[in-house]
């Protein structure tokens, strides 16, 4: 499977990478008790950090915001995923206890403050591109609706979207059947390429330690915008 960052994204945030983690031979389960009481621990850190502070008071929401402004995306109108999330707790509103999985996954975007996606890759189908949607181009979305992708940050395979930072699909969502999986990191633009790196293949390893199975990494880069995972 072949991976490509565009070049129309690439020209609008020159910046611009994304880590990809590609999971085989993983255990998708309940949360664990250990997991469920970090990330508790962590989701009440955040709420008292946000008592008197807006969710901009955060370095990678504001960041993200900018991004969003740069590719044309009004920010305050489609939030990125990690916003949602503090926003969700500054609201006191509980985080999602869907799997194993999704929860670690929301505890990633909290603690290193970026979206991210977490997707079966058996309903991933032929070569996949970061880019910006178009027109005709749309996939229904685990927020209940039917999302646009016309000049939306986007994730699309042969069949077409099915992920973005907003909000992901329903057609390549993780369950507790998934066995092979793949991380989309939409990582800040302000970190080096050596930076992206090394936390791309720290999120893989940490997602192996809860999860089993074995893993490979890869980041796109204006430099490096094609990676292939076999």
């Amino acid at each position: 499977m072949n991976f490509h960052l565009s070049e129309q994204l690439i020209q609008h945030v020159p910046s611009f990478k994304v880590g990809l983690i590609q999971y085989k031979n993983i255990v998708v389960s309940n949360i664990p008790d250990q997991l469920a009481s970090r990330i508790e621990l962590h989701r009440h850190t955040v709420e008292l950090d946000l008592l008197d502070q807006p969710v901009t008071y955060y370095e990678g929401v504001r960041e993200w915001r900018q991004v969003f402004k740069a590719i044309g995306v009004d920010p305050g109108k489609y939030r990125p995923s990690h916003e949602a999330l503090f926003r969700r707790i500054k609201a006191k509103k509980p985080l999602p206890e869907i799997s194993s999985a999704v929860s670690l996954n929301n505890f990633f975007s909290l603690q290193y403050e970026l979206p991210l996606g977490l997707y079966d890759m058996e309903n991933i189908h032929g070569d996949v591109t970061v880019t910006l949607g178009t027109s005709n181009e749309s996939f229904e979305g685990l927020n209940d609706r039917v999302n646009s992708a016309e000049r939306k940050l986007i994730t699309k395979d042969t069949n077409g979207p099915f992920g973005s930072p907003v909000v992901d699909s329903v057609r390549t969502a993780i369950n507790h059947e998934t066995t092979n999986g793949l991380h989309v990191l939409y990582i800040p633009p302000s970190k080096s390429e050596d930076e992206a790196i090394t936390f791309t293949k720290h999120i893989g390893d940490l997602f192996t330690q809860v999860h089993g199975g074995q893993v490979k990494t890869a980041v796109l880069h204006r430099e490096q915008p094609l990676a292939q995972f076999i």
